[in-house]
């Protein structure tokens, strides 16, 4: 067995200058970028240059079989300073190519014994992969969270205590701290429902993903300097064209408006990770990639 296997970062429609894009661009270990293409696309083949005009190929790098075999892998996963490098060099060859061309991104850690079977895997998924491709030229994605803040909500003035006993005056105040909270998460589906209508007006396509909780939270909430975090209530993604995103902002920026206690957060433009497909959709076997 090869000491070194293929790494894949996704599937772009091959176009021309790509080829010449991909060496200068450094990947995961450092490995320089390279693209795999089908049997049909002659070596050197680009945009107009032959039968591989246009056709889905596989952006790849060569990387050390001691850190991707399946065992050495899970070892890794449990090591966050690896696995931060391994997804900001995966993530950068991604965006790089995404700024090119319409790209289909693959989960993190895809590997292949080696080329040739990356090419078995591209062929096999030719046609899935060029429809993909297709619906998504020309989009971008965006990354919309919705959080609930009661604690940004100003408390109402005290109402006298009187006669009122501490267990009394306990019960009410816990009353209304929890009507406080009723009222922000009716405004926060509100808001909710704010950017749904955004999303059929502007999007293509959205993607739920699950809420953010406890540290992953705690970190997205008080990016950008926000003093107060809240709940994450809604993490989801929308598919929007190119044409459409400043209408999409716009739209998802104002969903909050008059609404205390709600914050919305929008992010990308990212390449769509979420609207893309794993290799074992497309037909092919992941080899090293983890369950």
């Amino acid at each position: 067995m090869s000491d070194l296997l293929t790494y894949a970062y996704a599937v772009v429609r091959d176009i021309e200058g790509l080829r010449e894009m991909a060496p200068p661009l450094r990947g995961v270990a450092g490995a320089p970028v390279s693209l795999v293409t089908g049997a049909g696309a002659g070596a050197g083949a680009g945009a107009g240059a032959g039968a591989g005009a246009g056709q889905p190929a596989l952006v790849v790098s060569r990387v050390p079989a001691q850190d991707f075999q399946e065992q050495a892998l899970k070892q890794h996963l449990e090591d966050l300073e690896w696995l931060e490098a391994v997804a900001r060099a995966h993530h950068g060859v991604i965006e790089a190519m995404a700024e090119r061309t319409t790209v289909l991104p693959f989960r993190l850690a895809t590997v292949y014994l080696d080329d040739q079977r990356a090419r078995e895997v591209l062929e096999a998924g030719r046609t899935v992969f060029a429809e993909r491709l297709a619906l998504l030229s020309e989009h971008v994605e965006w990354g919309v969270k919705i959080y609930a803040e009661p604690s940004a909500v100003p408390a109402a003035p005290a109402a006298p205590a009187g006669d009122l006993t501490p267990g009394r005056a306990y019960l009410r105040n816990r009353r209304q701290q929890q009507s406080v909270r009723d009222t922000v998460y009716e405004a926060a589906r509100k808001a909710a429902e704010r950017v749904e209508t955004a999303g059929r007006k502007h999007a293509s396509d959205r993607a739920r993903h699950r809420v953010q909780q406890g540290f992953l939270a705690e970190a997205a909430g008080s990016a950008g300097g926000a003093e107060v975090v809240g709940e994450n209530v809604v993490n989801d993604a929308y598919l929007v064209p190119l044409s459409r995103c400043d209408d999409f902002l716009a739209d998802v920026t104002h969903a909050a408006d008059g609404l205390d206690g709600v914050r919305v957060e929008a992010t990308g433009p990212w390449a769509p990770y979420s609207f893309a497909m794993s290799p074992g959709e497309a037909g092919g076997a992941e080899e090293g990639a983890p369950p």
